[in-house]
């Protein structure tokens, strides 16, 4: 397997842009001042990322996965994020494995 330069290059480019994005927004989010209102906006941040996500499996896949992003969304609303994840692929794995 070799790597060519320009992918390489690519590879770099991309690692970069990410760094700085995330880079960014931390020394950005310094000037800004928290009110309640922004904050309820970026605690709506994370959720809306996840459906996002899973909104395309829920509408191109079968029953299994369209029940399991309703209950992902349901779970979104009130449980932290990663206890969403895992009640998303808790319930697809069920629901699979009783042939839906």
């Amino acid at each position: 397997m070799t790597l060519h330069f320009d992918i390489l290059i690519s590879i770099l480019a991309m690692a970069a842009a990410t760094v700085f994005t995330r880079i960014s927004g931390l020394v950005l989010i310094r000037h800004v001042e928290i009110d309640e209102r922004r904050r309820t906006a970026i605690e709506a941040i994370p959720p809306a990322v996840l459906m996002a996500v899973i909104a395309p499996t829920a509408f191109a896949t079968g029953w299994a996965e369209t029940l399991a992003c309703a209950a992902t969304a349901i779970a979104a609303r009130r449980l932290p994020m990663l206890a969403s994840v895992v009640v998303g692929v808790a319930t697809v794995a069920l629901l699979r494995a009783a042939g839906l």
